[in-house]
């Protein structure tokens, strides 16, 4: 762990961290500047979806037309976890549906994420690897790109960020306090993406783990964070049992066939993605579908999401029990598609094949691939706790990719654990070789 000592052995850049002062404007312009180029670069294309449609966006606005949350007037919805949307309607309704409210907005979660960054490398690692991290993780050319377009996983980055923060803090000293606000925002997180549902008992394992031995009043700070953590997802589940139909977070289980049949391992390899596996003609149209087919021609179409949920997540226990050895398959794809520094899959975006796209995706593998390396000498380079942890996120969101699917997208919410290994790894080089200098003759 990088002491103050080190911090002043590395010059400019260590005398830049101890003056937080000055850190916050530096942080916040390399998030904000090279996003607002981009941004009114690809204007044309910050509202076009990255697959063949945001859910969240097409709720956003029949919300406002309506007051309905669903993708027809009068027909609520359960398709699609419900924080994205509930974070683009207060921005149609008050500013409108532009490029420049949407990215703008977005922009300041970035700045958020970069912030939140900074602060838990200076906190647990030192100020100059903090420094180093948030500008590492801000940098970072497919999210420069990706934060200004319409995705759900800008706010997956900030919650994420925000876990992990609060999960060291509360690691280092037990508080219901901090127990609690850990509880809401993993409820919040995973009321932004449902793949983060047994997140919560991962993060207790850890604690548990941190506080040996262990107390009854320990056991009693984790209850208190799963409770907390219940609390946020009981209004969204029991709403969908009112209004849908059936308990559940998402009704969306036709994603996790997509990601689990006989055919996505063909479409992944051919390096396109998964809403391109061809729906067999028995199966039933989405919610989402009949969305569609409202908009083009003002026909509503009956969904029963309960029954389609229960429906596919039928054929998914099927397949993985029929076709073992093809599942061990796709689990592999999936472990190439998440790691690979390179773009994974290919863009399915309308217009994803402009310039400026084209070139975030060149430069990308010669960011990420140093990164990498870096980032397991990092783990060493970090305290035990700190690297426990990182190793338990990153290796979560490996073992969900391998249960449904790994993409670049899904992966760059969690990259600043990334960059802060990798942050800390190059200021220990760097100390290292400044040592080394001054030592010699």
């Amino acid at each position: 762990m990088p002491s103050p000592e080190e911090d002043r052995s590395l010059g400019r850049l260590g005398a830049l961290a101890r003056r937080r002062a000055l850190v916050y404007p530096v942080v916040l312009a390399a998030c904000a500047i090279p996003r607002l180029v981009t941004l009114v670069a690809d204007r044309n294309d910050v509202l076009l979806p990255f697959t063949l449609g945001e859910k969240s966006d097409d709720i956003a606005r029949t919300y406002l037309e309506s007051g309905t949350f669903g993708f027809i007037p009068g027909h609520p919805t359960a398709y699609t976890q419900p924080l994205y949307s509930y974070f683009l309607i207060p921005l149609y309704w008050s500013l409108g549906r532009t490029w420049e409210v949407v990215g703008g907005a977005q922009i300041v979660v970035a700045a958020a994420t970069a912030v939140i960054v900074y602060e838990l490398g200076r906190r647990w690692l030192g100020g100059t690897t903090g420094v180093v991290a948030a500008l590492l993780t801000t940098l970072h050319p497919y999210s420069i790109w990706h934060d200004v377009h319409v995705n759900r996983e800008i706010l997956d980055g900030l919650l994420a960020a925000a876990i992990m923060f609060v999960t060291l803090a509360l690691a280092a000293r037990r508080s219901l306090l901090l127990s609690a606000g850990l509880g809401v925002l993993l409820g919040v997180a995973i009321l932004g993406n449902v793949r983060l549902s047994a997140l919560p008992f991962a993060l207790a394992a850890f604690l548990l783990w941190r506080w040996r031995p262990t107390t009854p009043a320990a056991f009693w700070t984790i209850g208190v964070a799963l409770a907390c953590c219940a609390v946020t997802l009981a209004p969204w589940v029991v709403r969908n049992r009112v209004q849908v139909g059936c308990y559940a977070i998402t009704t969306d289980a036709r994603a996790l066939w997509e990601a689990n049949n006989a055919r996505t391992l063909h479409i992944l390899r051919r390096g396109l993605w998964i809403d391109n596996v061809p729906l067999p003609a028995s199966f039933p149209p989405s919610a989402q579908d009949a969305g569609r087919e409202y908009r083009r021609h003002g026909k509503v179409v009956a969904v029963d999401e309960c029954r389609q949920m229960r429906f596919y997540r039928h054929q998914v226990t099927d397949f993985w029990k029929a076709h073992p050895g093809e599942k061990a398959l796709l689990a592999g794809q999936a472990t190439l598609m998440l790691w690979s520094p390179s773009v994974s899959p290919a863009d399915t975006q309308v217009g994803a094949a402009g310039w400026l796209n084209d070139l975030r995706a060149s430069v990308e593998p010669f960011y990420m691939l140093p990164l990498f390396l870096l980032a397991l000498f990092g783990l060493t380079r970090v305290p035990r706790s700190f690297a426990v942890l990182a190793v338990i996120l990153l290796g979560y969101q490996w073992l969900v990719a391998m249960l449904f699917v790994g993409a670049t997208r899904y992966r760059v919410p969690w990259d600043f654990v990334i960059a802060l290994l990798a942050a800390a790894a190059l200021v220990d080089i760097a100390a290292r070789v400044r040592a080394r200098r001054g030592a010699a003759p």
